[in-house]
């Protein structure tokens, strides 16, 4: 008899965007707006400023700006996790106390880019930023974006402590899975376009960016893998195919697809992001629209 894999955070997550206004300052009702949008639309929580949250853009001072925002938008209906990561061990912690007083359900450690430590110093600023606040940490190994994955010494020490509870996971290896369930972790697909791969190892769910657009899909799909339904699971992933090669298929996707989505959902009223990034050109947008729609989402 398979068993259903624990989810501490739930089944569906989505990385958010951050709404900025015209000038650049941090729009925070419309990054509660988002918030309330994604929870009402199939998510059962947030992740606040991570990579799609443009969190290499944004101060301390902001973050916790944005963090209580969220939290007061939807903190009674749904988990909300903080990105905490950086390349700065001091700045990661700092982050980490600040998520803690606002009183968030967990946190989201990415490994460090740019510095790009050995194992041993990926395990030191693990450690450090965990023990920085009283509050579940879930590792997020993306080589794509740092330049190396999280080696398997890492996740076995990390094991070894009571506040490394589950991993987002987007190195494009579901089987992966395996072995990090085997060590008791609750793994999230990081990647939507893999997420039926993932389930398939053993995830517990996902933390999407397609979810700004498809959340209750994605979580229809999550629902009918897990209950033994994994042909209705194919039918409604297959639906959502255009919608992942609309978002995910540009260059420069995350925040300015994310962002893009939620204008022409309605949710936004514009498309900002900050340098350097730059917003999707009006060709962009409408090959985003049409990618939408032909996955029925708008």
């Amino acid at each position: 008899m398979s068993v259903t894999p624990e989810a501490p955070f739930g089944r569906m997550l989505t990385a958010m965007a951050t709404a900025f206004h015209d000038d650049g300052r941090v729009d925070l009702d419309g990054t509660a707006a988002i918030a309330a949008h994604l929870v009402a639309h199939g998510n059962d929580g947030v992740v606040v400023s991570g990579t799609t949250g443009e969190s290499p853009t944004t101060t301390v001072e902001e973050d916790g700006e944005i963090l209580r925002a969220v939290k007061d938008a939807v903190g009674s209906d749904a988990v909300v996790i903080a990105g905490v990561g950086t390349n700065a061990t001091a700045h990661s912690a700092e982050l980490a106390r600040q998520a803690e007083k606002v009183g968030v359900d967990g946190m989201l450690l990415v490994t460090p880019y740019y510095n790009k430590p050995g194992p041993a110093g990926q395990l030191h600023h693990f450690t450090e930023v965990a023990a920085a606040a009283d509050l579940p940490v879930m590792l997020y190994d993306v080589p794509g974006r740092t330049g190396q994955a999280i080696p398997l010494e890492v996740y076995e020490r990390c094991a070894e402590l009571d506040a490394f509870v589950s991993v987002k996971h987007a190195t494009g290896d579901p089987t992966a899975v395996v072995g990090l369930t085997d060590l008791g972790y609750s793994v999230y697909s990081g990647d939507d376009a893999l997420l039926l791969g993932y389930l398939a190892h053993g995830a517990a769910g996902l933390v999407s960016v397609v979810g700004h657009v498809a959340g209750v899909q994605l979580h229809e799909v999550i629902d009918r893998f897990l209950t033994g339904d994994p042909a209705g699971a194919l039918a409604g992933f297959r639906r959502l195919l255009p919608a992942f090669t609309a978002v995910m298929g540009v260059t420069h996707y995350g925040a300015t697809t994310a962002k893009a989505a939620l204008e022409l959902a309605g949710v936004l009223s514009n498309r900002n992001v900050r340098g350097p990034l730059v917003p999707l050109d009006d060709g962009e947008v409408a090959a985003l629209r049409h990618g939408l729609e032909a996955a029925g989402l708008l």
